[in-house]
């Protein structure tokens, strides 16, 4: 998918990008690819791919999920910082905060924000268990999500103490998200959410199957959770 095809894409879905956003994601490109040379942020580097499988996919969340209608996003595990920063661009009144475990990645994406002139975008170094405890971010976004970052019954427990009751969490899984929904049923109950909508497409061009789960935030996840660092991760609740 080349810049051209994927304006065209985004305006098919109603998303008709401005020449500064335009410009923004041809930046964002530009610097994925200059400082991937002195880490390891992606391992797709051309612009087709990068188009399509980072930027088109990371936007392909608000197709089905209505952005225009929250404020707050918080991203876990974004690496580069997908999807949230995608959104970002298309939906510049989002305030975003973005969660990850290694420092270097956060270098990146303050000095990617500021390339890109974003503003109400904050990126914080932590473990998503510790980040979850704390009070200045529990319970407190309208929206949580994450793309690619660990099966769905470990997701929910990184991903819903985060959200605010009435809020939600939005996961974007590729083909086997059905197989680890029917895993993460007692961890989304237990952790306070229900599935509110499910869909299932395909990313145009490559036609690879996609995934994308809407959870509401029903009721306050319990204190207990997230448990510490690496635990959800070696013994998911079941």
């Amino acid at each position: 998918m080349n810049e051209q095809q994927f304006i065209e894409a985004l305006k098919e879905k109603g998303i008709e990008l401005t020449d500064t956003q335009i410009a923004q994601f041809n930046k964002y490109f530009e610097l994925l690819v200059e400082w991937n040379e002195k880490m390891n942020l992606t391992a797709i580097t051309d612009l087709e791919g990068v188009y399509l499988k980072h930027f088109y996919d990371s936007i392909s969340a608000s197709f089905y999920f209505d952005f225009t209608q929250v404020t707050t996003v918080c991203d876990v595990g974004a690496g580069a910082g997908f999807p949230s920063l995608p959104i970002k661009i298309c939906f510049p009144h989002l305030h975003i905060t973005i969660v990850d475990s290694l420092n270097k990645r956060i270098t990146f994406l303050n000095h990617l924000s500021e390339e890109l002139g974003l503003e109400n975008v904050s990126f914080v170094h932590s473990r998503a268990e510790d980040f979850g405890q704390n009070s200045k971010y529990r319970e407190q976004f309208d929206v949580v999500t994450a793309r690619a970052v660990a099966r769905l019954s470990v997701l929910s427990e990184l991903c819903l103490p985060l959200a605010k009751q009435g809020g939600y969490f939005v996961a974007l899984k590729a083909a086997a998200g059905s197989e680890e929904l029917k895993d993460a049923k007692k961890a989304i109950a237990t952790l306070g959410a229900s599935l509110k909508e499910e869909f299932a497409f395909h990313l145009p061009v490559e036609e690879s199957e996609r995934s994308l789960y809407v959870f509401d935030k029903i009721k306050a996840t319990p204190k207990k959770y997230p448990r510490k660092p690496g635990l959800p991760n070696k013994t998911p609740i079941q």
